[in-house]
């Protein structure tokens, strides 16, 4: 089976190709470039060089969130004009499963924090077992210091991984129970995310057609908080 992975859940674009778990191409960009304008020029060159072309495939793997929702819904609309165009079935990856797959063979429990904006994160908790991805607790929202505490009390070894870590970095150093893997390990990976999907697939997990798979958002965007806060001012002057 030969898999198209796409993710622009957060600041880093990744897409890759995979054939009976084997990787055959990675390509990562992690700056402030905009996902419309880096996603079709990675797949196109990537496939390219590869000598592949996206006829070949037998599935698309997306991520669906939650993470920035303007990624979000360039990646998902990307990855459903692919199925479209090809008849090919889409499995949906959350990106803190997504991130936790990064540490496979880690014997310890894993974290995965998105940055959510102010002081708020997208987390997941998981764990590997006989070599397969377990969750512990279904992918939230967070206040930082609420999950840093919690971890902090659990008597236990964590690993913090995803690029929130960075932006909370000097809070997360001062306990002692939370570890942060290596840079290469903190940016979401398409690689992880086609492996985590051939899993789901074999399983009928999360398996879409174009028309059934959408994003998960987690909350409203800060565009459609602020309206709600506009109406519900208005309203209460009425």
């Amino acid at each position: 089976m030969k898999v198209l992975g796409i993710d622009t859940s957060s600041m880093a674009t990744s897409v890759a190709v995979i054939e009976n778990n084997k990787l055959i191409c990675e390509y990562t960009i992690n700056t402030k470039k905009t996902h419309s304008q880096k996603l079709m020029p990675m797949i196109e060159n990537m496939l390219k060089i590869s000598d592949i072309n996206v006829n070949e495939m037998d599935m698309i793997a997306v991520c669906e969130g939650p993470g920035s929702f303007t990624g979000l819904r360039i990646g998902m609309a990307t990855a459903k004009a692919i199925a479209h165009v090809n008849n090919l079935p889409i499995v949906g990856v959350n990106s803190v499963e997504l991130l936790s797959g990064n540490m496979n063979l880690c014997d310890k429990k894993i974290c995965a924090i998105l940055d959510a904006q102010r002081t708020q994160v997208y987390m997941g908790k998981y764990k590997f077992e006989n070599n397969e991805l377990v969750e512990i607790k279904n992918v939230d929202v967070v206040e930082i210091d609420e999950l840093i505490e919690d971890l902090s009390t659990s008597n236990e070894e964590w690993i913090l991984v995803g690029e929130a870590v960075y932006k909370y970095e000097d809070k997360l150093k001062e306990v002692e129970n939370i570890y942060i893997p290596a840079p290469s390990h903190n940016v979401s990976k398409a690689s992880s995310l086609c492996t985590i999907a051939v899993n789901k697939y074999n399983k009928n997990i999360d398996v879409y057609d174009c028309y059934s798979v959408k994003p998960i958002y987690i909350r409203k965007s800060q565009a459609e908080v602020q309206y709600d806060e506009k109406m519900k001012r208005l309203n209460n002057g009425k």
